[in-house]
């Protein structure tokens, strides 16, 4: 569900590495809000990253 519906934002994925230097697989989700917003006119719920919320990518309902 992380995923942004305005920029397509979503997770990023990389390695955990211990102090011996022994990997494993880890992920770093986007920082998305359910967010009420107005879209062509009417309120809609949606997906937003907190990025696209602090641009005013979106218009808050």
């Amino acid at each position: 569900m992380a995923k942004c519906d305005v920029c397509g934002k979503g997770a990023h994925f990389g390695n955990n590495v211990s102090h011996s230097h022994r990997r494993s697989n880890r992920i770093w989700n986007s920082n998305v809000k359910s967010v009420k917003c107005i879209v062509n006119g009417t309120p809609k719920k949606l997906h937003v990253c907190t990025t696209c919320l602090k641009s005013n990518a979106v218009e808050r309902a």
